[in-house]
């Protein structure tokens, strides 16, 4: 957070509400893997999240009062929008399977946001400034927001798909049912009688039983549908961007690192639907992609935003 003082945090109201947010997530993080260790509950750590997202919220609307506009010009305002998506959903995730296995998967990158943005952004890029002219057009909300949900859910579920590669790796992952099912099996009973074989080749009565997910198979699963709607978002705010692109620049396309990079993103997520959609790949196949696709979020994002070149680059390191 710079060299800032006591004095100069309590004036800031934005940043008081950013670190207490940053102090429920680190409170959250160990409780998650005890309870995990345990097997108990994590009840606790939702409650926990579900607080500090009410503070993200409460910081995010505070800085759009202050500042006058959507609070996500800069680095600091994204990285904290980040995190209220991350948590938020993480929550919908949970509310799913309400399992300390996603808090301790999930809760490390709302934790990993919110500190950069705190303690690792120099004084001055913390603070609102005005929208520079590229900025100051309707599709900021649009396209910003839906872009930044995007990376939200597919850094989540990335994470979730990692998970998958570290449990149980000793067990054959298989779900009996589309990956987006709950999952059943068929079984054949055979009707008593006097020859039970023609009976069973005759008239077999078929019932169907529910069947439980494994962990593996359960996070399987979240991660699909996660990675499912972050792949949609994205896209959604692709063609938002080469939209305003065009109205601002004249240009719908222009290859700029941040372009580029998204576009990347963009396919290798495909790559990740294509082998579970078309090839049928299920467990840890899908998931190394997915965690290839994690990497490539984190230089999208951070590492082209901290370099500060092309027309992406407002407000960051080394921004003009």
């Amino acid at each position: 957070m710079g060299s800032l003082d006591l004095q100069s945090i309590a004036s800031e109201p934005v940043l008081v509400l950013g670190l207490a947010a940053f102090a429920l997530l680190l409170t959250a993080l160990p409780w998650s893997f005890w309870a995990l260790s345990n097997g108990r509950s994590s009840s606790g750590v939702r409650s926990l999240l579900a607080l500090a997202n009410l503070l993200l919220t409460a910081q995010l609307v505070l800085r759009w009062w202050q500042s006058g506009h959507f609070p996500i010009s800069n680095l600091y305002e994204s990285l904290c929008f980040l995190a209220w998506a991350c948590t938020l959903t993480q929550l919908l995730v949970e509310r799913q399977w309400p399992s300390p296995l996603v808090s301790a998967s999930a809760t490390p990158m709302g934790l990993g946001c919110i500190a950069f943005a705190s303690f690792a952004l120099p004084d001055q890029l913390q603070q609102a400034s005005p929208l520079v002219p590229a900025l100051r057009s309707s599709w900021l909300v649009m396209h910003v927001s839906v872009i930044m949900v995007s990376y939200a859910a597919l850094l989540v579920g990335s994470l979730l798909s990692v998970a998958v590669l570290v449990t149980d790796r000793g067990q054959q992952l298989e779900l009996r049912s589309s990956s987006i099912g709950t999952g059943a099996f068929r079984r054949a009973v055979a009707i008593s009688g006097h020859d039970s074989s023609v009976a069973l080749q005759t008239s077999p009565e078929l019932q169907l039983s529910s069947l439980d997910f494994s962990r593996s198979e359960q996070l399987d699963s979240l991660s699909y549908r996660t990675i499912t709607v972050g792949f949609l978002l994205l896209t959604v705010g692709i063609i938002s961007g080469a939209v305003w692109a065009n109205e601002a620049w004249g240009s719908w396309w222009s290859w700029d690192p941040k372009e580029t990079w998204a576009l990347i993103c963009w396919l290798v997520y495909a790559a990740y639907l294509h082998t579970r959609l078309s090839r049928g790949w299920q467990g840890r196949r899908p998931a190394m992609v997915a965690s290839l696709g994690l990497v490539v979020i984190v230089v999208c994002y951070i590492g082209v935003n901290l370099l500060g070149i092309g027309l992406h680059s407002y407000g960051w390191f080394f921004g003009s």
